[in-house]
């Protein structure tokens, strides 16, 4: 059965990626592998890079030098393909305020060219998902900020994309809210998805990723599993030693 593990394309590779701003360096020959299947934390301080980063890997954003790969696609030389694949999600996002959750899910599967027949259930079931479908009837400019994530969130994966790229998508939800982005998020991964986060929120990706990597200065100073984050420490190693503890002490030590 493992077989086939090693076969697999990563769901992204990036490869000395560079982006400079006023001839100062964002994104500093940055390199990083992540396989299909893993949920993935990109962590960092304010400024080392990260939306910098994902904003070239969603192709919105061009490198400086480097590369991308989404699922062995070339982000600059197969920009469709590789968008096909990938769903970008922004701290930010943006809703069109007068139409209501059914007819924005309409709209972006066919920007997608997803045929009604497929997007109509889709959008259901995404809408129940995410505790949606009883606001089916209002305009999305009278939604809270944690409907409006989830909406956005149910407009992210319309087109059940490979690869699913978050930044800090649970800033500002209550509980329940973020609780339901992250058992959505928990279950893409289950089913072979590839999910890529970004949060200050450390507990956050202390319980949900499977692997962390942490960017410094534009570059990857530290990458594995919480474990192997807490050997590379200094201090703050032990086996208790929160993600905190790791990340404050090699973000200071890079």
């Amino acid at each position: 059965m493992n077989q086939q593990s090693p076969q697999r394309a990563s769901a992204l590779e990036i490869n000395g990626l560079v982006k400079r701003f006023g001839g100062q360096p964002a994104v500093d020959q940055l390199s990083l592998s992540i396989p299909q299947g893993e949920f993935h934390a990109l962590l960092g301080p304010n400024g080392a890079g990260k939306t910098t980063t994902l904003r070239m890997v969603a192709g919105l954003l061009r490198p400086d030098g480097g590369s991308v790969h989404i699922l062995g696609h070339d982000v600059a030389l197969e920009p469709i393909e590789a968008k096909r694949r990938l769903a970008f999600l922004p701290d930010d996002p943006l809703l069109y305020g007068k139409l209501r959750p059914l007819e924005y899910l309409e709209f972006v599967a066919g920007l997608w060219g997803i045929e009604p027949d497929v997007a109509a259930p889709r959008a259901e079931e995404l809408l129940r998902w995410l505790d949606l479908w009883t606001h089916t009837g209002e305009i999305t400019e009278g939604f809270s900020r944690g409907m409006r994530q989830k909406l956005a969130l149910a407009g992210a994966l319309i087109h059940d994309p490979q690869l699913l790229i978050l930044d800090e998508p649970l800033t500002g939800l209550d509980a329940a809210a973020a609780r339901q982005v992250k058992d959505l998020l928990v279950e893409r991964v289950r089913q072979g998805h590839t999910v890529i986060l970004t949060t200050h929120i450390l507990e956050i990706a202390e319980r949900l990723a499977q692997r962390i990597s942490i960017i410094h200065r534009g570059r990857i100073t530290a990458q594995g599993t919480l474990d192997e984050l807490r050997a590379r420490a200094a201090t703050g190693g032990g086996p208790g030693g929160t993600l905190e503890d790791v990340f404050l002490q090699l973000t200071s030590a890079a």
